[in-house]
């Protein structure tokens, strides 16, 4: 009985302080909602913690795993199946989508707000120009700005092909980026174990900012989307987990998806999930080696939330120009918008809003939508980070079962094939 306690001490422990934490912050976000700006530094100051932290462990994380890989033809595959998976989840989950507003359609039509001066934050860019202003940054200082991601996790992926490529005259490079790995790794657990304290504090900022807002004008749409997610979150995900690696997939992902998931719910941030992401799947039995290249290029390039919510806005532009969504022509052109606004959308809170003006401009919308659908994006921010980072750690399970490897024993690192 003694032994059993302790066992579940260890096992759950860190879960219970956080959901401890976070009830607490979400009782004051509640009762005292004056006072949720006193505490907001605290979360702040935890997530800055993660922000740092993201840049160097990213760096390490993915050139490491890069330049340790055995042949270039595992890394191809692993590249390959990686792509896959993550174009094939964003469209499962535009689909569906569509499908639940045409089952559920929003008849009544949401008030539109005048729109001031929301055209000045729209990028004029040419396609061209988005394209190389996405992948690439002209400054190295720039490349550790978390707002230049998807060059960065580029960057730090040529690195790991480049010491692949050197050969002997790398071995100490190729150590360095080890020893760096297992230093971040460290710096991880010490930045997550102040968890409770500050996301239990970003808790309360969100549900007293937010809370009010729900019950407003937007609560049908807002309240389908939330319906869809759940479901969506439990149903798809454990559907995706057991094609990995079967019933044993689905229970190792739900025990170790709760810390990703209350990370996700409470920073509104991919990349500050992206932490508790990689200790999920390394407890799930991921390879690190698949892990550490999956999950940094998914928080990127992989959003089943950001895909979800961009067919919802997108819907709600319709509705609100006294357009047909479901056109043919239309629901092909938002595929496809939504697989561009996933990989637009940076792992940055609030990122999305590029997406928005995306869509705007692509659909040629009258500009008095934009305050609607930016109100909708961001009281659906924090499920769909959540979908989103979480859908990252399923993936890799994906790409781990499609390059015909095998979860390994998180107890003793054997590996087990999948059944």
């Amino acid at each position: 009985m003694q032994y059993s306690t302790k066992t579940f001490v260890q096992n759950y422990g860190s879960i219970l302080l956080l959901l401890v934490g976070i009830s607490i912050g979400s009782l004051i976000g509640i009762f005292f909602p004056h006072f949720v700006d006193n505490l907001k530094p605290i979360g702040d100051i935890f997530l800055n913690l993660l922000f740092v932290s993201v840049i160097p462990l990213v760096f390490f994380a993915i050139s490491a795993s890069v330049a340790n890989i055995e042949g270039d033809r595992v890394l191809g595959r692993i590249i390959g199946m990686m792509s896959l998976v993550f174009v094939v989840g964003i469209v499962v989950a535009a689909l569906l989508s569509m499908l639940f507003l045409y089952l559920f359609p929003i008849n009544a039509p949401l008030p539109i707000e005048q729109a001031k001066d929301m055209l000045d934050t729209a990028i004029h860019d040419s396609w061209g120009e988005k394209i190389v202003r996405f992948l690439t940054v002209s400054e190295f200082s720039s490349l550790l700005s978390r707002q230049n991601m998807l060059a960065f996790v580029i960057f730090s992926f040529l690195i790991g092909i480049a010491i692949r490529r050197s050969g002997n005259a790398a071995t100490m490079f190729r150590q360095f980026v080890n020893s760096g790995n297992a230093v971040m790794g460290n710096l991880l657990i010490m930045v997550m174990n102040l968890a409770p304290l500050g996301l239990g504090a970003y808790f309360a900022y969100q549900v007293g900012t937010l809370g009010p807002q729900l019950f407003g004008f937007y609560a049908k749409p807002i309240g389908l989307y939330y319906l869809f997610s759940i479901v969506y979150f439990f149903i798809v995900f454990s559907s995706f987990a057991f094609l990995a690696f079967g019933i044993k997939g689905v229970r190792r992902y739900w025990q170790n998806n709760i810390l990703p998931s209350l990370t996700a719910l409470s920073s509104c941030s991919s990349l500050a999930t992206m932490p508790a992401n990689l200790l999920a799947a390394k407890r799930i039995g991921v390879p690190d080696t698949m892990a550490s290249v999956v999950i940094p290029l998914g928080t990127t390039l992989h959003k089943h939330g950001s895909a979800i919510s961009s067919i919802f806005k997108i819907y709600i532009a319709f509705l609100l120009s006294g357009k047909d969504f479901f056109d043919p022509g239309s629901l092909i052109m938002a595929v496809g918008i939504t697989l561009l606004v996933s990989i637009v959308a940076g792992g940055i809170p609030n990122g999305g809003y590029i997406g928005e003006m995306l869509i705007i401009s692509v659909y040629q919308m009258p500009t008095e939508v934009i305050p609607s659908i930016m109100i909708i994006a961001t009281l659906v921010d924090p499920l769909a980070t959540m979908l989103n980072a979480t859908g990252d750690t399923v993936a890799a399970m994906l790409t781990t079962r499609l390059t015909r490897q095998g979860l390994a024993d998180p107890e003793d690192g054997i590996s087990n094939a999948a059944s």
